[in-house]
């Protein structure tokens, strides 16, 4: 499979209207547009009866001790571990594009419903619901897609996978609400071809133009 997108190109900055969070001149960060970007895929296997699509940033420190604190930084040599920003399963086997801003068009406080979605899919929640659960404006669950917003001190580039996943089923075994660990565990077995495509984003002033 080809999988390929207007909004950015593989393994260049993805602009801030697909961010959660823009660089700001007071405070560091202010919102940014959080639309999903634009993707079309081609060359899809014989035999694909649905898609999954995952987002993930592989680059999420392991310990937030020093995120966003002032006068300090995330040391590049922290372990990382993954953090999910779209969980989108039952894409129909037909679908060859989705359209900026089709899923999200802005920052929702307490996140977006689901697992319901647009197309006849259905979204898991990604990991700002766990970032957000002790904050008392922003907490809920936060189904679909939700763009970057990494620590504004953190000495690296973060990079955003999407993955493309053409299944031999047309439901994924997932139920009610779920995970993107959830839907890479049910999918196991019934891959029949995936194809990636990275960004990459930073709020960090000596690494925003990277």
């Amino acid at each position: 499979m080809k999988l390929t997108s207007q909004s950015f190109t593989d393994g260049a900055r993805i602009p801030g209207e697909f961010a959660f969070c823009i660089p700001a001149a007071e405070g560091h960060v202010c919102l940014g547009g959080n639309r999903n970007p634009q993707l079309s895929w081609s060359e899809v296997p014989a035999g694909t009866k649905s898609f999954v699509l995952i987002c993930h940033d592989p680059d999420v420190p392991s310990k937030g001790d020093d995120v966003n604190q002032e006068g300090r930084t995330v040391p590049a040599s922290l372990p990382r571990v993954d953090f999910f920003h779209w969980v989108v399963v039952d894409l129909p086997a037909e679908l060859r594009a989705i359209e900026a801003g089709h899923f999200s068009a802005e920052v929702t406080p307490g996140g977006k419903p689901g697992p319901e979605a647009a197309l006849g899919a259905r979204h898991g929640v990604n990991d700002y619901t766990a970032w957000f659960a002790s904050d008392e404006s922003m907490k809920g669950d936060y189904h679909g897609y939700d763009g970057p917003c990494p620590p504004w001190n953190d000495e690296i580039v973060h990079h955003y996978v999407f993955t493309l996943y053409a299944l031999d089923v047309a439901r994924c075994a997932v139920e009610g609400r779920f995970t993107g660990a959830d839907a890479r565990a049910a999918i196991a077995g019934h891959v029949l071809a995936e194809v990636k495509l990275t960004g990459t984003y930073s709020l960090n002033p000596a690494l925003a133009a990277r």
